[in-house]
Formats: C-alpha cells, structure tokens, sequence
C-alpha cells in the first residue's frame, strides 16, 4: 500500500458566486489517477469527487440544502434507516443518468437502483464498488433483535485510482470487514449502541490497517478515544472531521 499523500485540509466557504452556499470541511487526496475530494458532510453522509464525477453516500437532507450541491452521478445507500435513505435529498441529486446503488430492503421504496448483495463487485459509471455486509453483532434492541441485521446492509469499497477506500455504513467488526485487503483510507463508525464502540473500531483498525482512519458516524461518542486507542499503530493516522 503506498504511501497517502493528503494536500491538505480546508473549509469551503460560502460565497454569493458558489453553486453550493454552505460549508463542509474536506480533504484531498492524490491518487494514481488524479486529486480524491472528499467532502464530510455529517452524521453517516459523505460526498467524493473524482475524475469530474460525484459520488455521494447515504445523503440526508436533514444536514445539507441538496438543491445547492452538484449532482451525483453516483449514489451508494448502506441501508434503509431513515438517516441513510432520504428520499428528498435523493430527488434533489438525481439525474436521468444518476447510478444509484442501494440494498434490497432500499429498492422495495426507491425505484431505478442497482441493488448489489453483500459480496457483489460492479464497475458503476466508471467507478469499482464492492459491498461488504454490514450488521450488529453485539448491538441489539431490547427484545434481541440487532440494530442491524445481518444480510440487509452494506458497506462499499470503492476503488479510486491506486486507493481503495472503505465506507462501513452501520456497523460492528464483523469478520468480513476484517479480511479486507489493502485499504488506504477508513470510515467507520461508532454511533452507539447502534454501531462500534471506540474499541470495536481500534479492532477492526488494527486488522485492515488502512492509511489514514476517519471515524465517522460517532453521534455523541468521543473520537479522540480511537485515536488513544491507535496510538501504538503509527501506519494509521487518525483523521477527525465532524462527522457526529
């Protein structure tokens, strides 16, 4: 894996000439095939640009005025909770040519998707995504059910240049994230209980060992715990945005 070279981490400001008037810190990073902006919206939802293409993930209107971002010309859903599948804001970033991927259990309210199965690899508008299954383990409601089932959720690989970067979606360290292979940057998240705990992340972490980490997703969880917990793992760098 080699070596990540970050550019930089900036705000994008508001301005009257801008076509999106908010901010959201992003960073930018080099890849074998040209500059990965990812822009870190909130809560579970992210937005990439690359290659003159935009991938959004798990966009929620609840965070963000969609009208004023640019439209996708990929979308991944993780699954069908309401903070991860909104309707609204997809109605506001889709096109007649936006590739939306989505999960089963999103496609029975959503029409026009590509449902991809935990497991499943596509090549979509260019752009490499595998899905990893992800589910509580731990994790469960009052009445024994997981938050998460396994089986209905994903997490996505996706593959920019020479970098592949690991969007978990809710989550614990289940052993199939824990295989992955050569992973250069990680989201994970650590909402609970609905999610990891830091030491589930430090876990998972220290199995895919990705080049720079962001915990994402944390809702009131304390992400300077996972960067104690990684401290004597210095082939990660911890990276906080606000994501909560």
């Amino acid at each position: 894996m080699g070596k990540l070279i970050l550019l930089g981490s900036a705000l994008v400001l508001a301005c009257a000439t801008s076509a999106w008037a908010q901010k959201f810190e992003t960073d930018t990073v080099e890849t074998s095939a040209g500059s990965l902006q990812i822009t870190f919206i909130g809560h579970g939802t992210l937005m990439f640009i690359f290659g003159g293409k935009t991938i959004h993930v798990d966009p929620w209107s609840n965070l963000a005025d969609y009208s004023k971002l640019p439209k996708a010309d990929v979308v991944l859903i993780t699954h069908h909770h309401r903070d991860h599948l909104d309707p609204a804001a997809l109605d506001q970033i889709r096109t007649p040519t936006t590739q939306l991927v989505l999960t089963q259990a999103c496609a029975e309210s959503v029409d026009g998707g590509l449902v991809m199965k935990n497991g499943d690899g596509r090549t979509v508008s260019g752009l490499k995504i595998e899905a990893v299954p992800a589910y509580n383990i731990v994790h469960l409601r009052g009445e024994g059910n997981p938050y998460h089932p396994k089986g209905e959720g994903n997490g996505y690989v996706m593959t920019f240049g020479d970098k592949r970067v690991y969007v978990a979606g809710d989550t614990e360290n289940t052993p199939a994230m824990k295989e992955l292979k050569n992973i250069d940057i990680a989201f994970l998240p650590m909402n609970l209980p609905y999610t990891m705990t830091p030491e589930m992340a430090a876990d998972a972490a220290r199995a895919i060992k990705p080049g720079i980490l962001y915990p994402y997703h944390f809702g009131k969880t304390d992400p300077s715990q996972l960067k104690d917990l990684l401290k004597g793992v210095p082939e990660i760098e911890v990276r906080v945005r606000k994501m909560g």
